[in-house]
């Protein structure tokens, strides 16, 4: 076969996608710190809350399943969220293997001052609604693309 005919990807760090998304990640996340600070939050966190926040009670599986976590991973933040007295973890009566998490009123509460977070976020991102929406639209492509893969 001719070397000719094979696609050779670049390896310049300039032409790695995964490279421009780990780089807006990790700058994004740093944006959010002192927002969630304030807040007493982390941003793993602050995921979980926007998921409750939505929806007032979520099992763990629905957590996991939303944040694309693990519930090894979400275990020891719902811990953390509890001993803050955000939230609260209850084994389900009808299904023993299952746990639901439910908002305090202290987590409700919280939505009030979280609310300015989202719309600082995105002045800092600088983004036209337009620009915002298919950038969210590409990414969520993206990932589903990856997971089929």
């Amino acid at each position: 076969m001719d070397d000719a005919a094979e696609p050779k990807g670049s390896l310049l760090l300039q032409d790695q996608l995964c490279f421009a998304l780990y780089a807006a990640s990790r700058s994004v996340v740093a944006r959010y710190r002192p927002l969630l600070d304030a807040l007493e939050l982390t941003y793993p966190q602050y995921l979980v809350m926007l998921v409750l926040w939505e929806q007032r009670t979520a099992s763990v599986r629905e957590l996991g399943t939303a944040l694309h976590l693990e519930s090894s991973t979400l275990s020891p933040l719902l811990k953390r969220l509890e001993a803050g007295g955000l939230i609260r973890r209850r084994r389900r009566t009808d299904d023993e293997r299952s746990v639901s998490v439910t908002l305090t009123d202290a987590g409700a509460r919280l939505r009030e001052k979280a609310e300015a977070v989202p719309l600082a976020i995105g002045e800092a991102m600088g983004l036209t609604p337009e620009q915002d929406a298919t950038a969210k639209q590409l990414l969520r492509l993206l990932t589903a693309n990856v997971n089929r893969a």
